[in-house]
């Protein structure tokens, strides 16, 4: 498929001078819906929905309302916008690129190395805040504003946020806060377009009465139509006259405004309203459909203001590899396991932090209403939420993304398991990859952060089969708490344990034989990269084993000593940072069981925060791909080209 773009020459033609035409913002936004589409295509992931819903807001904010493109983006008395949701990002992104701030190199870089992340990212021109954790962009603005009249800077401080957003406790201590402070010089725009990820925001947690809330907090809160640009003005006219109170915009917008199939939503078998746009790149199909409606509103609206037609660019195309690897989703697995172990276990409660579909929860929440829990985006209070269940005699199973659950509710995570309770905590989207929404939802830390609990195991399966033996193990046979790591994206190869495979705590199991070198990994991507260096190194003549090593910080140390007994060379592949991970475990009880024996030991994991990109960017990178693996491992080069063994993007 041929992609198009409209050039920044075509947004300087248009571009309106002044507020003396809403119907030129209006082309405006279009043009810049158009070529968000193009970007997320091209991606092969992002965010539409959000993305359309918030365009008329930003188009009205900087080309009507802020300064910053008068006085530049560096400028101390700049005004300053953020956006606290983030996953309307490659909305702004095409914005910034229509006015110069970002090239157009830049915009068909989206997700990939060396180009835009797909979460906000200070490192990049005109953005700035890091947002996609949600909750905190409030209270980062109130620093803003609170700085500017510190240092005595000029412009105002702009924040947008989601509705679902508004679930988070973070939000209403800001709000408290920032009337209490007197910060006066703060406006915050809620995108209101009612959804979060798929489903409604009142059937997930309502936030209603939004505006009696915030009011009651000491706000000054009014209502406007977010895609008519009249009532913006009207309404950025008024606020002006606002200067004892921090102001709040309740913006009434459709999520995936300007494509029909965007704005559209289906019903699930239940008959509850389910939104399908959230997130992912569509499909050629319903990309050429939305592409033709934006396309032909675009010339209309150029026609009806006396413009020539607006010239769309056609952009080289790429070529795309063809992968004949199978792939397994063990989120999948991990869902099934919990509907067959519900059968006969009756006293465990699911609850999930709005992201069931994502996670693999969605059968267990259809055939188990009564037992599943939707708490929305509100990691703490879900966590404590769980504590509550245990302490009644319940086995609670709290599901999240591993970046927000165990960073975020690491308090409450903490103070769950000094009661001896026993949670299980399933923490997807664990590890690097996906890498495209940036470094906010690689979850690099986690293992770290729970590995200091005392009755706490953590354990990352590398397939289905693993899968459902890990959450057979943590609801009928651990008697602590449990934190099951597991990507959300394809398996890029399913990894084949041996005939009759049994999960024993502490104990891993070798998945190819070697003789010069043992390298230890876990999980369905690192134990993939793993196998491929071996694969590679045995050409070269080096026999390298492979041990899939899924419990974290827990080891038997007879079996340990049994697998390593003849081997003086050591790696530990981390899916994770090098502090506080399979490495320090292992390394600590080897140095135990070898005693004065010599031996040498390295472990390939981050050092850094990872980079956002493609998985080959990021794994090529970081130096943790196979070709790469093999190289450091025997200093040998490989002339070879490994393909891109990813071509299914997870939703995120």
């Amino acid at each position: 498929m041929r992609l198009k773009l409209i050039e920044k020459t075509e947004f300087d033609r248009v571009r309106p001078k002044g507020k003396e035409n809403h119907l030129f913002l209006q082309l405006y936004a279009d043009m810049c819906r158009y070529n968000t589409l193009v970007s997320v295509k091209k991606a092969g992931s992002g965010h539409l929905g959000t993305s359309f819903s918030a365009m008329d807001i930003v188009t009205y904010l900087y080309l009507s309302e802020l300064n910053v493109l008068d006085v530049g983006i560096n400028s101390p008395d700049r005004d300053i916008y953020f956006s606290s949701k983030g996953h309307d990002v490659p909305g702004l992104y095409s914005f910034f690129y229509s006015v110069g701030i970002l090239s157009e190199d830049d915009i068909l870089k989206l997700r990939r190395f060396g180009g835009l992340d797909g979460h906000p990212d200070v490192s990049i021109p005109g953005i700035e805040a890091n947002t996609g954790s949600l909750g905190m962009g409030i209270s980062k603005g109130r620093g803003m504003a609170i700085a500017k009249k510190y240092l005595g800077q000029k412009g105002r401080v702009f924040v947008l946020t989601g509705d679902g957003e508004f679930q988070e406790g973070q939000i209403y201590e800001s709000l408290q806060a920032t009337a209490h402070q007197k910060v006066t010089n703060l406006t915050v725009i809620i995108d209101r377009n009612k959804f979060q990820t798929d489903m409604l925001v009142n059937d997930v947690n309502s936030i209603d009465d939004l505006a009696t809330k915030v009011s009651a907090f000491g706000w000054f809160v009014t209502y406007c139509n977010g895609h008519n640009y009249r009532d913006l003005e009207r309404t950025f006219e008024m606020i002006k006259e606002v200067n004892d109170k921090p102001k709040f915009i309740i913006a009434d917008t459709i999520k995936g405004k300007g494509v029909s199939i965007f704005e559209n939503y289906e019903k699930d078998e239940t008959g509850r309203i389910l939104y399908r746009w959230h997130s992912g790149a569509p499909s050629d199909e319903h990309y050429s459909i939305a592409e033709e409606e934006l396309r032909n509103r675009i010339n209309s609206l150029a026609k009806e203001l006396g413009l020539n037609e607006i010239h769309f660019k056609e952009l080289p195309e790429e070529t795309k590899v063809p992968s004949n690897v199978s792939q397994e989703f063990v989120k999948n697995a991990f869902g099934e396991a919990l509907c067959e172990i519900a059968e006969t276990r009756k006293d465990f409660i699911v609850i999930d932090g709005d992201l069931s579909a994502d996670c693999g929860l969605r059968k267990f929440e259809y055939k188990y209403p009564e037992r599943f829990i939707e708490n929305g985006i509100a990691e703490q209070d879900m966590t404590s939420l769980a504590g509550g269940l245990a302490r009644m005699g319940l086995l609670p199973v709290v599901s999240s993304f591993s970046s927000f659950l165990t960073s975020r509710a690491n308090e409450q995570i903490y103070n769950n398991a000094c009661e001896k309770t026993k949670i299980i905590y399933a923490c997807h989207f664990a590890g690097i990859l996906p890498a495209g929404p940036g470094k906010s939802h690689q979850s690099v830390r986690d293992i770290s952060l729970l590995g200091a609990i005392p009755n706490m195991i953590i354990v990352e399966p590398c397939n289905s089969i693993e899968t459902k033996q890990v959450v057979d193990f943590c609801v009928n046979e651990a008697d602590v708490n449990c934190a099951i790591r597991l990507i959300i994206g394809p398996s890029p190869r399913i990894i084949e344990l041996p005939q009759n495979y049994k999960l024993e705590l502490g104990k891993g199991t070798v998945l190819k034989e070697g003789t010069d070198a043992i390298i230890f990994a876990y999980g369905p991507v690192m134990l993939h990269e793993a196998l491929l260096a071996s694969e590679l190194l045995e050409t070269k003549g080096f026999s390298l084993m492979v041990v899939n090593m899924p419990w974290l910080n827990r080891v038997d140390n007879h079996w340990l000593e049994s697998v390593t007994k003849k081997h003086s060379k050591i790696f530990v592949l981390e899916d994770h940072s090098n502090f506080g991970g399979l490495g320090d475990l292992l390394l600590n009880n080897i140095t135990k069981i070898k005693k004065q024996e010599y031996f040498s030991f390295e472990r390939f994991g981050l050092d850094e925060y990872p980079v956002c990109g493609t998985p080959p960017e990021v794994l090529g990178y970081h130096k943790l791909d196979g070709k790469s693996l093999a190289e450091r491992i025997t200093g040998e080069k490989y002339d070879i080209k490994i393909t891109d063994r990813f071509t299914v993007d997870a939703p995120q």
